[in-house]
């Protein structure tokens, strides 16, 4: 199934709010919404920090959670949107639970594997492939991963600060 232009929108806002969840927790702000039918049947978004657990991407938390719904580990005729270009891990487990397409955000310039890094995702020497569309509410997604970044960035760099600061006040104090 492929959707107009504002069909898309709509579902990839609805993989925003769920990567606003994750930010809500601390977490990288990623959401993916499993689409069939016209309805979201699973939804996720990062928790790999809360759960401790590096398998707990938005992707997979949401293809698990479609799983349930359908009582089927095979998601045909479903389709993911995702706010981040899927990693290997992600690309790997859309393919074998042969998802039709995937719609997502940015590119992962650093481990994204459905078109920039590789393309497991329509790689025709797997048994299944899916269709791949880059740069839906691009800018939105990119704006909250740069900004939860800079964000990270500056209270790291407060808390040094800080810790500087109380060291040369105890070094000060022992003189």
């Amino acid at each position: 199934m492929h959707f107009t232009k504002t069909e898309k929108a709509y579902w990839m806002t609805e993989a925003i709010k769920e990567a606003r969840k994750a930010e809500l927790l601390g977490e990288v702000p990623i959401g993916a919404v499993v689409v069939h039918e016209n309805r979201i049947i699973g939804r996720g978004h990062n928790l790999r920090e809360t759960s401790k657990n590096a398998t707990t991407h938005a992707e997979m938390i949401a293809i698990q959670e479609a799983n349930r719904r359908l009582d089927n580990w095979r998601l045909e005729d479903c389709q993911l949107f995702v706010t981040l270009e899927p990693c290997a891990m992600c690309s790997g487990a859309i393919v074998l639970s042969r998802i039709d397409a995937v719609y997502y955000g940015p590119k992962d310039f650093k481990g994204g594997t459905a078109g920039t890094l590789m393309n497991l995702l329509e790689d025709d020497r797997l048994n299944h492939q899916a269709y791949v569309e880059q740069g839906v509410l691009e800018e939105e997604c990119k704006d909250l991963l740069v900004t939860f970044f800079r964000e990270l960035r500056l209270k790291k760099k407060q808390a040094k600060l800080q810790r500087d600061c109380s060291c040369q006040g105890t070094e000060t104090q022992a003189e």
